[in-house]
């Protein structure tokens, strides 16, 4: 209608042939996106935002993470819009045949099983494991520097999203300082291949690796130390409360883990023993 009226057709003229009303037309004009229509945008693009982040989400908590990114509002709203764009979670509907395989690497294989490291930060293995407690299950992640075996970060959460795995990378960075060029290995989980987990490792000048899909040993070091958390700590006892079993972690970590579990590859030594040492060494040949 536009085009015709700049082309000398009378807008009285073209509503007329198309059975249109002049004031919606007129309204449209000068407001072309209503207020309503511009808010409806805004929660659609949060909730498409935490939806690519966290694929494995439902709706109710694609709607806490539209909340904390300022675009608050009511469940149903929010079943709606993702059910008008499709964006359930990916365990959240039965599918015939085979079970949904991960995702497509994000980052290529750059380790291929030879988990050995000549210096600190130069390798670094991460992965995630769960357990149930009375109220509910707790998730970890955790980050090992190959070098000395050492659990450099970790992050303890009751959910298992992206930024579980953002925390354990930062705090890892917090503890060890200067990692660029450091190699971060994982698996192809969803967690490690959201957008927020890239970004934090381009911002730290920190490189990512990924196994195979179905390929254990791809990251067999890794779970040869959740396979001791689990016969030392997890299934000792059941855990009736969630900072329960967070408290037994973290100290099993700090305090038996890296100072008491002495290591055949690390020559006899703890993990804090061997950098202290190796640490030493490098200090005294400069």
């Amino acid at each position: 209608m536009t085009e015709l009226a700049a082309d000398g057709v009378p807008v009285a003229v073209t509503c007329r042939v198309l059975k249109l009303a002049r004031q919606p037309y007129y309204r449209w004009l000068a407001n072309p996106i209503t207020d309503a229509e511009l808010v409806a945008a805004y929660r659609a693009n949060a909730l498409f935002d935490a939806h690519l982040d966290d694929p494995e989400f439902g709706y109710r908590f694609l709607l806490d993470e539209a909340r904390d990114a300022g675009e608050v509002m009511a469940e149903r709203t929010a079943w709606r819009i993702c059910r008008d764009n499709g964006w359930w979670s990916a365990f959240g509907k039965r599918r015939r045949g085979k079970g949904r395989r991960p995702g497509p690497p994000v980052h290529d294989d750059l380790v291929r099983r030879e988990f050995t490291a000549d210096a600190p930060n130069r390798l670094w293995l991460s992965d995630i494991t769960e357990h149930k407690t009375g109220e509910g299950k707790l998730y970890l992640c955790a980050i090992k520097d190959v070098f000395s075996g050492r659990i450099v970060g970790y992050s303890i959460s009751d959910r298992m999203k992206a930024r579980l795995a953002v925390d354990a990378v930062n705090s890892a960075v917090a503890r060890r300082g200067n990692v660029a060029g450091c190699v971060v290995h994982t698996d192809r989980g969803s967690q490690f291949r959201a957008r927020k987990m890239v970004r934090t490792l381009h911002h730290h000048g920190m490189i990512g690796s990924m196994g195979r899909v179905g390929a254990a040993g791809d990251n067999a070091a890794m779970e040869s130390f959740f396979s001791l958390l689990q016969k030392n700590v997890l299934n000792r006892r059941t855990w009736a409360t969630r900072d329960e079993l967070r408290i037994a972690i973290v100290t099993w970590i700090e305090r038996t883990y890296h100072r008491r579990r002495r290591q055949k590859r690390l020559h006899g030594l703890t993990p804090v023993e061997y950098e202290a040492i190796m640490n030493t060494d490098v200090a005294l040949a400069a």
